[in-house]
This record gives structure tokens, C-alpha cells and sequence, in this order.
């Protein structure tokens, strides 16, 4: 059986969650000036809320609350999904590698939260 995680940076999807966080502010410094309070904010604080919850959720005791916070994670996940889009269609930038690795966070996520469900009776994701 393996050993339960010691802290949030442990966690695979925390360390892909954050990878993606790194690549978003990368990619949105090509983003036009004029964006900066706009598409350049919303995706950077979408994308940071995504493994800032995993990392609230991780030291929650109650199976409710950490519910509660990886699902947050899922939804600012989707939001990111959608401002992905929004920046290729108005030509910012090419966003493949990115939605890829968006994908795979939220692979890994699901995968966590349903193995809490099984492990430690969570409520299941919506996702499943």
C-alpha cells in the first residue's frame, strides 16, 4: 500500500497543476498590452486557483470540505479551458501545448478525486 502524501507538493496533479501555472504565465507575456487587466488576468488567476484549491483541499479534515476545494480546482480547470480557446480564436497565441497539458491535469485530478471517493467515501466527482 503505498504511503499517503506528506504535503501538497507531493501530489503528481498539484506538480502538473503548477507546471501548467508556470507555462500560462509564459505563454500570456505574448498576450497584447491592452489585455493585461483582461484575458491576461482572468487566465492567470483561473489557472493559479487550480492547484492554489488542491493545496487548500490537501490539509482540510473533512471529506466535505476537500470535496469542496478539488472541485473549485475542476471548475477554474474548465474556465482555463475556455480562456485557451478565447486567446487561439482571437490569434494571441497558439494554445495546443497548452490545452495538453490542461488535459492531463485534469486526467490526473479526476483520477485523485475519484480514488479519495473509493479510499475515504468522498461524494464522487461530478465527473464521473
Amino acid at each position: 500500500m503505498p504511503t499517503p502524501a506528506q504535503s501538497f507538493q507531493a501530489l503528481l496533479v498539484w506538480q502538473k497543476a503548477h507546471a501548467f501555472v508556470l507555462a500560462v504565465y509564459k505563454i500570456t507575456e505574448t498576450f497584447p498590452k491592452h489585455e493585461l487587466y483582461g484575458l491576461t488576468s482572468q487566465l492567470r488567476r483561473a489557472a493559479v486557483s487550480i492547484p492554489a484549491n488542491i493545496a487548500e483541499g490537501f490539509r482540510k479534515h473533512s471529506l466535505a470540505d476537500k470535496a469542496r476545494f478539488y472541485n473549485i480546482s475542476q471548475g477554474s480547470l474548465e474556465e482555463c479551458r475556455y480562456y485557451l480557446i478565447l486567446a487561439r480564436d482571437l490569434h494571441y497565441s497558439e494554445t495546443l501545448s497548452l490545452e495538453t497539458q490542461l488535459d492531463e491535469v485534469a486526467r490526473l485530478l479526476h483520477s485523485y478525486i475519484a480514488h479519495l471517493g473509493k479510499s475515504r467515501n468522498l461524494p464522487p466527482s461530478p465527473l464521473s
